[in-house]
């Protein structure tokens, strides 16, 4: 299965990947998390690792992966990045680092400035995993960059479900319905990871959300937060999130 993580900035998608990541980890699944979020340099503390060459570095850099963008076949398409689709285990070990039954892969990162836009990033997203083969026991999960960009450059078409993680904030609520509007056009399903809740907050979101939707509501813990603000690995176990572990699972 292939899950995309999606939301606003500051929403807490990479501490929702980081910890769906362990859980699934832990009931014996091989687990592939996929950084597509350019600016971003906290997943790969959340997971206890160090951050791997990205994709992009295996494809020859930005300047490699425009070439191949800017090439054309005798038919005018564009040529693949991949000669045929990749399994899990042929995605090349110098791209990924691992740690406990999970493997991190970065698509790429921005490092300069003048460095330009991350669309080469976006396509490259986009074409490894409409390429990526999974098994049975595999679970891919992607961190997305904040806002619906990702949307626009298609890369859900590669994913079998998608994961809107909410904070309490009218922010939060307006992007859910444009997700939710989208998610039923590419006919994905979608469910939302109410995020840093009480009661009190659950029930106030529940009154603008389509219940039905809501897979899980994670609370607010010092244990996480604590964690998050050192950047150190997160060792806890979030009833919350093994509530819908087991719901992608089923």
């Amino acid at each position: 299965m292939k899950v995309l993580v999606c939301g606003k900035g500051g929403s807490g998608k990479s501490t929702v990947a980081a910890l769906l990541a362990k859980s699934m980890a832990q009931r014996g699944y091989n687990v592939l998390v996929v950084d597509s979020d350019e600016s971003n340099y906290g997943l790969h503390r959340q997971l206890g690792m160090e951050l791997p060459p990205t994709l992009m570095d295996h494809f020859g850099g930005k300047r490699g992966v425009k070439e191949k963008m800017g090439r054309r076949s005798p038919g005018g398409e564009s040529p693949g990045f991949f000669d045929g689709r990749w399994t899990m285990d042929e995605i090349p070990a110098g791209a990924t680092t691992e740690k406990e039954g999970i493997r991190l892969l970065a698509i790429g990162k921005i490092h300069d400035f003048g460095e330009g836009c991350a669309c080469p990033m976006g396509v490259l997203a986009k074409r490894f995993l409409d390429n990526l083969s999974v098994g049975e026991k595999d679970m891919v999960i992607v961190d997305t960059e904040a806002g619906i960009e990702h949307f626009g450059r298609g890369v859900e078409a590669g994913c079998d479900a998608i994961l809107a993680v909410l904070d309490p904030s009218f922010e939060s609520i307006l992007l859910s319905k444009k997700i939710a509007e989208i998610s039923e056009k590419i006919n994905k399903p979608l469910y939302f990871v109410l995020n840093r809740v009480d009661d009190e907050r659950k029930a106030a979101m529940l009154e603008s959300l389509d219940g039905t939707r809501v897979a899980a509501a994670i609370p607010e813990t010092k244990e996480i937060f604590r964690a998050g603000l050192a950047g150190e690995e997160f060792q806890m176990k979030v009833e919350e999130v093994e509530r819908l572990a087991d719901l992608l699972v089923g």
